[in-house]
């Protein structure tokens, strides 16, 4: 008996032993589940807080470059209590601030900073312009630290200081800016002393911050210095502070099969001399030969007329817009740049002729050197048929009208065009503007007969031009 009791004893006190080892390790086990998922938890939460986060900053950083009217008419509403306060100045601040003859219509687009505003100034439609938001955020002229007022700087001082901006903005060397090159154009020296020297009194410390802000911003630099020497530029005609009004034009779509909307210009041709009597309407086909022909003019000029060649490295439809003329306009020119800065973008390290391509300028790579060679391979002209004359002129939108010897021609000049690259020795002759000469002068030829079996003269003025306010004042 004892034996047997102590057996089942013995036996319970065996399987409660092994239940105690169960028991604790259950407790243990819960215990490492319990940190586990308590890290788990934490780690769960700390991504789910990152990751809202990260979404509140995105939202953030897109809407505050989503353009509104709101946030538009608090911008001018600033600028004017700048005026208010004398920080700022300008042509049109009084009638924008204080006459309300500048009348906001929408916000077109916000991007990068940049604002860009519709308005209307005394009845003629603008764009207003600005680089950055605010006028506090340029840099200030380091000169008026140093003076309790800007009396004591003459006329000539500004046009020292404006030329010296202007010139590092555009890329260009001191002898460039004293250069009077085969092209004609007068130095810029010369070319800001007519625009500013042309006031006995000195300007004021709000004219000369006004004045500063622009000239940091690089469009409207080029704008203001090539207007004069150019038709094929957006003219400047106005400006209040850090902001700047620019002609409405008409641009371009890359969804429109003629680029530009035909029907928004008002284009007519002239009969006779008579410029009061019957006007004559242009064909769609006969506007979009006359257009073509002003691409090429622009070319020519922009190749040869300047000191420097000008080089186009963004070519798309929406870069540029038509008057009511029919005559070509540049109006985004952030990517234009002259033949020195251009040759300082493209010399770069490189392993093929792929490292060397900018936007639409491109390069060759020296792999000798292992560096692009600082002279553009392509041109304005090859872009341009490429991007814009060959879908114009291709056999799809021409329909039965393609078939016709000159339309013929006119597709494999196009062609021939642009697939034109300039050669190793022909680089030279393509620096000074002589690379794709003869495509240029075939497509000339070929819209000229075009245009004149249309039925309207190459050389009709073919519209009036539109009343643009007078730029004056500061002529900024």
């Amino acid at each position: 008996m004892t034996a047997a009791a102590m057996l089942p004893g013995g036996l319970v006190s065996g399987g409660g032993g092994r239940g105690g080892r169960l028991c604790l390790l259950r407790w243990l086990g819960l215990r490492l589940w319990s940190r586990r998922g308590t890290l788990v938890f934490a780690l769960l939460w700390f991504g789910s807080w990152l990751f809202l986060n990260g979404l509140v900053l995105v939202h953030r950083s897109i809407m505050s470059d989503y353009c509104t009217d709101d946030k538009s008419k608090r911008i001018l509403q600033r600028l004017c209590l700048e005026f208010g306060e004398g920080s700022v100045t300008g042509d049109m601040c009084e009638d924008l601030c204080v006459l309300g003859l500048v009348e906001y219509k929408r916000c077109l687009y916000y991007e990068n900073g940049k604002k860009v505003i519709e308005a209307r100034w005394r009845g003629n439609p603008i764009i207003l312009k600005s680089k950055l938001e605010n006028f506090s955020s340029y840099e200030p002229l380091g000169i008026l630290d140093y003076q309790d007022t800007a009396e004591e700087l003459s006329p000539l001082d500004v046009v020292f200081y404006a030329t010296l901006e202007v010139r590092n903005s555009l890329g260009l060397a001191d002898e460039d800016e004293d250069e009077d090159g085969g092209g004609g154009n007068s130095s810029l020296a010369r070319l800001w002393g007519k625009k500013l020297k042309n006031q006995e009194k000195s300007y004021s410390r709000a004219e000369l911050a006004s004045l500063w802000a622009l000239l940091q911003q690089e469009e409207y630099t080029f704008l203001r210095v090539l207007q004069d020497l150019s038709t094929h530029v957006a003219k400047v005609s106005g400006s209040c502070g850090h902001f700047y009004a620019v002609e409405y034009l008409s641009a371009g779509h890359a969804w429109d099969q003629n680029i530009f909307s035909l029907e928004d210009a008002v284009v007519s041709g002239l009969q006779g001399r008579d410029r009061a009597g019957a006007r004559g309407r242009w064909t769609a086909r006969e506007m979009v030969h006359r257009i073509a022909l002003s691409f090429l003019d622009m070319v020519l000029h922009f190749d040869n007329d300047f000191t420097h060649k000008l080089h186009l490295c963004d070519i798309k439809p929406e870069n540029f817009a038509i008057r009511k003329d029919l005559t070509v306009v540049a109006i985004d020119v952030d990517m234009a740049f002259f033949e020195p800065k251009m040759r300082d973008i493209l010399d770069q390290n490189c392993s093929s002729d792929d490292d060397c391509n900018f936007f639409d300028c491109s390069s060759r790579c020296d792999l000798s050197r292992r560096r692009c060679i600082p002279r553009r391979r392509n041109s304005n002209l090859q872009v341009i048929c490429e991007k814009i004359f060959r879908p114009w002129f291709s056999p799809t939108l021409l329909g039965a009208k393609a078939g016709l010897p000159l339309q013929v021609e006119l597709q494999r000049a196009v062609q021939e065009c642009s697939e034109t690259v300039v050669g190793e020795k022909e680089e030279d002759a393509a620096g000074r503007g002589g690379g794709g000469r003869d495509v240029h002068q075939r497509l000339l030829n070929i819209l000229t007969r075009l245009v004149h079996e249309g039925g309207a003269s190459v050389e009709g003025g073919g519209a009036w031009e539109e009343n643009v306010h007078v730029h004056t004042a500061l002529n900024f």
